[in-house]
């Protein structure tokens, strides 16, 4: 489900979120999520923000043989998640090139609103041998839409 945030000085972000509960097979011990998993979590929002642009990634891949590969990635924790508690992963496309691709993304607690995590990405372009390429025009067009 969309939803429009104003940023400091610049446009609103259009944001996509999406939710997950948080699985025994993510935490630790002390049943805390493992830091690893913010960066799956952001991978389902990049999904959920192609799907809610109309298309899949997969379809991406398959008819264009463009590959969105991950070339940075941060990420800031505010507060642990929890096992068993619900996140909502929202994700807003910050950036788009013709090559480079930037995605931003906030991971906060549904039931109480916290701030868990924020986080973004940047994603260059590569065709099957590796190689930068120009993001296809109709799948930059539809990301530009939610840009």
């Amino acid at each position: 489900m969309p939803e429009r945030l104003r940023r400091s000085s610049q446009s609103p972000i259009r944001w996509v979120t999406t939710e997950i509960r948080v699985r025994y097979a993510e935490t630790d011990q002390m049943g805390v999520a493992y830091y690893s998993n913010y960066l799956v979590w952001f991978e389902v929002g990049r999904s959920e923000v192609c799907r809610d642009c109309g298309f899949s990634y997969a379809e991406m891949e398959a008819r264009t043989q463009a590959y969105l590969a991950v070339a940075e990635a941060r990420c800031r924790y505010h507060s642990p998640a929890l096992y068993d508690e619900v996140l909502e992963i929202r994700t807003a496309v910050e950036s788009l090139r013709k090559r480079t691709l930037n995605f931003r993304y906030e991971i906060i607690k549904k039931n109480s609103g916290v701030l868990v995590a924020t986080g973004s990405t940047t994603h260059i372009v590569l065709d099957r041998n590796g190689r930068p390429k120009t993001l296809p025009e109709e799948y930059a067009s539809l990301l530009k839409s939610s840009a």
